[in-house]
């Protein structure tokens, strides 16, 4: 989510109270794809007189659709609801939980920030019955509740975020017309990956585009890959303590995590253009060589954002569709993860229509609304997938609910001079020339200069 921040335009702090009498987009009780019985059962909550104030990342076009969602508990409720975003909405949620005038709910994308938070005793914990209820209902539950579990100010651990709105990471990105005039088929495990690889080869062609370039943020896509690649060659806890640096950055689980996509960017046969366009060529440009007479490229690792910057005109699912990064078949134990993001729901001012909100989420309605609208995805097994805008969102929640294990993005989790400095500097380092060892040194020498 830090990364996609840089991409975003600038808004100011905003404060708009939704419409008393708001006209729902769906009317209840007459489209199937919702759960309404939710909705009855939320009229019985009387919050007639109490204002529900929420602070989210949600700006723009995304701001109108939380909207949209906010509406159905304000009606059902009588509550009023007054949501406010802000483009430094970091710096402005410590602002106001430190000046004493917090928003009942925060919103936010990035846990390292929330473990602040709660280490402030700024947030109300959520209960055991609540992470009991994640670890039930999402898929890949425990993953969830972990993610959501932070230490209070005394160093207890506790359930403080509700997971809400996840974003899938671990997707390759592919033209079905020129897998179909290949003769290719989309493949199920790393081997089968691997052999596809050099049957392009073998063809002609070239398997990959990689783009790195990202401005100040230029070596970013490398992390999501070698990310991906810990999960799918080192168990969860490996990555739980990378990601924290409780092992060495040059630990060899991840120095043969880095090899392994190194040996993929560095490869002049497997990329398009070769190793010296990986650097060069920026993130939203790569995917373009999918869609060029004849292909420069047949895949395209990237996560669930990058349609935005397919050629004008792109259909997903019709000129381009993806499939799930995969397993290896000879690590079966490592199950089906799956690398993400997303945003978590905390309490920063406790009331009567902060912990209603909270029971809100984990209605199927209030993923539903907005699954509906589309831009959504996520990991709760009870929603009606029918309710999904696209095919393609629907795959996507399918991979989600279906994960055996789900990590947030490792370099957002990592301190900023690691995760959006070092780290990124690192991967052009390597595609450069540098061994993924001496790259990995390189890092960890960075993260020993900050503690």
């Amino acid at each position: 989510m830090k990364k996609m921040l840089l991409l975003g335009a600038a808004f100011a702090t905003l404060a708009l109270s939704l419409p008393a009498q708001a006209e729902l987009k769906f009317k209840p009780g007459e489209d199937k794809r919702f759960n309404w019985a939710n909705y009855e059962e939320l009229k019985k909550v009387d919050l007639k007189g109490e204002t529900l104030t929420i602070f989210g990342p949600w700006r723009g076009e995304d701001e109108g659709l939380i909207r949209t969602v906010l509406e159905y508990f304000q009606e059902a409720t009588g509550a009023e609801i007054k949501y406010s975003s802000s483009e430094n909405y970091e710096q402005q949620i410590v602002i106001d939980t430190q000046a004493g005038s917090p928003p009942n709910i925060a919103v936010l994308p990035q846990p390292g920030l929330i473990q602040d938070l709660a280490s402030k005793g700024l947030l109300t914990p959520l209960g055991d019955d609540t992470a009991k209820w994640i670890k039930d209902n999402y898929g890949a539950g425990q993953s969830w509740v972990d993610l959501g579990t932070f230490k209070d100010k005394d160093g207890k651990p506790g359930f403080f975020a509700f997971p809400y709105k996840a974003d899938v990471k671990s997707l390759v990105w592919y033209s079905p017309d020129n897998f179909e005039e290949a003769g290719y088929k989309v493949p199920k495990t790393q081997e089968e990956l691997a052999d596809l690889e050099k049957k392009i080869i073998a063809d002609g062609g070239t398997p990959w585009c990689i783009g790195l370039g990202s401005g100040g943020a230029t070596g970013w896509p490398a992390t999501d890959w070698v990310e991906d690649i810990m999960l799918r060659t080192q168990t969860p806890d490996v990555y739980d303590k990378w990601v924290k640096n409780e092992i060495p950055f040059n630990d060899p689980a991840v120095v043969n995590a880095i090899d392994i996509f190194g040996k993929i960017a560095t490869d002049d046969k497997m990329v398009d253009g070769g190793a010296k366009a990986v650097a060069a060529t920026d993130f939203r440009d790569s995917p373009k060589g999918l869609f060029s007479v004849p292909p420069k490229c047949y895949l395209h690792h990237q996560a669930s954002f990058i349609p935005t910057f397919f050629p004008e005109g792109t259909k997903v699912g019709q000129d381009a569709d993806f499939f799930y990064f995969p397993p290896y078949a000879s690590k079966p134990e490592l199950g089906t993860p799956v690398l993400g993001a997303g945003t978590l729901a905390m309490i920063t001012k406790d009331s009567k229509g902060a912990r209603a909100f909270i029971e809100f989420l984990k209605m199927p309605l209030a993923h539903e609304i907005w699954m509906a609208q589309g831009g959504f995805v996520t990991p709760l097994k009870s929603v009606n997938k029918d309710a999904y805008a696209s095919d393609a969102l629907k795959k996507q929640g399918d991979i989600l609910a279906n994960a055996s294990t789900f990590r947030f993005d490792g370099s957002d989790l990592m301190p900023g001079k690691i995760g959006a400095g070092a780290f990124w500097t690192g991967m052009i380092d390597l595609v450069g020339g540098k061994s993924a060892q001496d790259v990995a040194t390189d890092i960890q020498k960075s993260w020993d200069a900050i503690k």
